[in-house]
């Protein structure tokens, strides 16, 4: 029988989203172990002066 545990995590970054889904994962698995796969719910960015400051997705 296998088990799937269901984590919502937010990463964020001021590079890009594929950055800030790997901060997301990286700091679940300092306490989550076997993560095999990651789903992007939702990505946003915050806006300053009319640029892309910081990158955000929810996982």
């Amino acid at each position: 029988m296998a088990v799937l545990k269901i984590l919502e995590l937010v990463g964020t970054s001021k590079e890009s989203w594929s950055d800030a889904a790997r901060e997301a994962v990286n700091e679940a698995a300092k306490t989550v172990r076997g993560i095999e796969t990651v789903e992007v719910v939702n990505s946003k960015a915050v806006v300053q002066n009319n640029r892309l400051t910081e990158y955000q997705v929810q996982v």
